[in-house]
């Protein structure tokens, strides 16, 4: 199957609607919507192989999207609460809404892959609060130690919830930005969106 090739606009008016929705009163579950650093999110799925494995985070909307994953599947299972927990095992795609839950999951299957000699990959998105965090700091050494075939993504948005990531740590850099692992990207994006939800109270 040939993915869909998206423009910024395109992802963007994706979240505008489910944004809207949510506003709207039609999805009664909570939702983490995406903005900013589409271009450098398009970037990095143009690695991704359809064989790949994905483990994304409670804000995957644009990681499902850009894995293959047919929007109409998106928003039924958004539209069903289940916006933040986005799991598609067809498409090797998988996300949990618990940070850094993912991490050793998306570790066991790089090592797997290696094992058995395969030769597709893990990619593992990581928010930068969690990328500060004794599970995140374990999983990097280890696919380093061991030479696993994983990428971490962390999308860098200086924020966890509502705090400054790096005022609560007292540094103006985060670890990943102080040290160098060929098996971790970066980004930095800016969010029209809050935390949760899109921006409006909203009762059911």
């Amino acid at each position: 199957m040939v993915r869909k090739i998206f423009t910024p606009h395109d992802l963007r008016a994706f979240e505008s609607g489910i944004a809207s929705k949510f506003n709207s009163s039609k999805i009664k579950a909570p939702v983490h919507l995406s903005h900013g650093g589409e271009v450098d999110l398009i970037n990095i799925f143009s690695l991704v192989d359809s064989k790949d494995f994905v483990f994304s985070t409670w804000r995957s909307h644009y990681h499902a999207l850009l894995k293959g994953v047919d929007e109409r599947e998106i928003i039924h299972e958004i539209m069903n609460g289940r916006s933040i927990t986005l799991n598609f095992p067809e498409h090797n795609f998988f996300s949990s809404a618990i940070a850094g839950t993912q991490l050793p999951v998306a570790v066991g299957t790089a090592y797997g892959i290696k094992m058995k000699e395969e030769s597709n990959r893990v990619w593992c998105f990581v928010g930068d609060m969690v990328s500060e965090s004794g599970i995140c700091h374990s999983a990097i050494k280890y696919a380093d130690n061991f030479d696993l075939p994983i990428t971490f993504v962390i999308e860098d948005n200086n924020l966890s919830v509502c705090s400054d990531t790096r005022k609560v740590w007292n540094s103006n850099l985060l670890d990943y930005e102080k040290f160098s692992s060929s098996k971790v990207i970066s980004y930095k994006y800016t969010s029209v969106y809050p935390h949760a939800g899109a921006g409006k109270r909203v009762e059911f």
